[in-house]
């Protein structure tokens, strides 16, 4: 399988490339030269296959001419190597829980596999690897969680300042070691461009081995794919799925979208978003609107440029019929959203936090009457406690496993969002 930019400008690469590469010359995205249909037998019977299975026979056909078999599935073993439960809310309303991974977060799969894809890709290399990356919440500490103290691997996360909860932060910057974060002063699209810029800037390229770990990776991409195929194995019932997607810059949502073009069963898609809502107002209009991100309180999705929308295009070929056919938007504003996690709590003793809410809201409001309904919980609640409890008037215990990690000491970085000022960081 080769991968081309969406840009079309920059040469085409293998899979081991487009890992180590990360962002071709030509400011695109990297997409593979063809989404492979799987096999009808392998979707038809997908009840009797595990994770770690239903894992490798949807991204071999991706990399299998860089990474062997047993060397795949050893990856997959590891990088799915926790509960991802589907889990009944209300009536044919289903909560994926993607918040049993070591951080509890969705980010945990793209951003362990892609850990042991570049450890696999390093292992007859002696040069050092820096691992750049711009958060807007949870992938500074999935990232941060699945490179730690890897051997020959340096990283580098960039996160807005005060735009991250407390818990997210902490996850990002009480590390050390091989973990560094610099507290940017301004919001994720700061974060992003400049970690772009870098990419293509050949004074850092040509001294240092740069690779990114955002969803612009293609190895932390196309993992999330597998999510799907997972909820599609556990659903109760498999006809008329509607799945709800959090989304902020949209690679979790285009990975749904992949696995639906690879076979996969579902009816259609909702883009479930605060009100950074560019691609929402898109599937309305046909019209990309980028805007200034506005901080909100599922600060995960405060993105108003999202990168991840070149790949949805390429998806589709660019074909708005098609696309606005499938995906359906919807915008909540901080002001529902906390009134939602009141409200499901009250009448389903289940606790949302402020990304899935959104995504939940979407399928309460918009379900059909034959239509079952996913929706992907994007983090553990516990990582935005004081707004859980702002809408739950009450104050929930801090959960064992986040105790002690609020009780280390931060340590980051502090710089303008100034190119320039991260550049000096990167050659120090």
């Amino acid at each position: 399988m080769r991968f081309y930019s969406t840009n079309k400008t920059s040469p085409s690469v293998s899979f081991r490339e487009a890992v180590i590469k990360s962002l071709p010359e030509d400011k695109g995205l990297y997409f593979p030269e063809e989404v492979p249909e799987l096999d009808f037998l392998f979707l038809e019977t997908m009840d009797y296959y595990s994770k770690v299975d239903i894992g490798y026979e949807v991204l071999r056909h991706f990399c299998s001419e860089d990474i062997p078999e047993d060397k795949l599935r050893e990856i997959l073993e590891d990088a799915l190597d926790f509960e991802i439960p589907l889990v009944k809310v209300s009536d044919d309303i289903y909560s994926l829980e993607m918040t049993h991974g070591p951080t509890y977060a969705f980010k945990d799969v793209g951003a362990r596999f892609l850990a042991r894809c570049l450890g696999y890709f390093n292992e007859s290399n002696d040069d050092e690897v820096t691992i750049l990356v711009a958060t807007s919440g949870d992938t500074g500490g999935a990232v941060a969680a699945g490179f730690y103290d890897v051997p020959g691997v340096n990283v580098v996360i960039l996160y807005p300042t005060g735009k991250v909860s407390e818990l997210q932060e902490k996850q990002l910057t009480t590390l050390g070691k091989n973990i560094k974060a610099l507290e940017v002063d301004g919001n994720f699209d700061d974060c992003q461009a400049m970690v772009k810029k870098a990419f293509l800037d050949k004074d850092i390229t040509g001294k240092m081995n740069l690779s990114s770990a955002n969803s612009i990776s293609i190895a932390r991409w196309l993992p999330q794919s597998i999510y799907y195929f997972w909820a599609y194995r556990e659903a109760p019932k498999k006809r008329n799925l509607v799945v709800s997607v959090p989304s902020g810059n949209y690679g979790n949502l285009t990975a749904g979208l992949l696995a639906y073009k690879m076979g996969l069963q579902i009816s259609r898609f909702i883009a479930a978003s605060n009100v950074n809502d560019v691609v929402p107002r898109y599937l309305q209009s046909g019209s990309y609107e980028p805007k200034s991100t506005i901080h909100t309180l599922s600060n995960a999705m405060d993105i108003g440029d999202p990168s991840n929308y070149s790949r949805m295009q390429a998806l589709f070929e660019e074909d708005y019929k098609e696309i606005s056919g499938l995906i359906s938007g919807y915008t909540l504003n901080d002001e529902q959203t906390l009134e939602v996690i009141k409200n499901c709590y009250a009448e389903n003793d289940y606790i949302l936090d402020p990304h899935g809410a959104i995504g939940y809201d979407a399928l309460k409001k918009g379900l059909g009457k034959k239509e079952t309904g996913i929706f992907i919980e994007t983090a553990h609640y516990s990582k935005f406690l004081s707004t859980v409890n702002k809408a739950l008037g009450k104050e929930l215990p801090l959960p064992d496993f986040v105790s002690d990690l609020m009780k280390k000491e931060k340590e980051a970085v502090r710089i303008e969002a100034d190119y320039e000022e991260l550049k000096a960081v990167l050659l120090s």
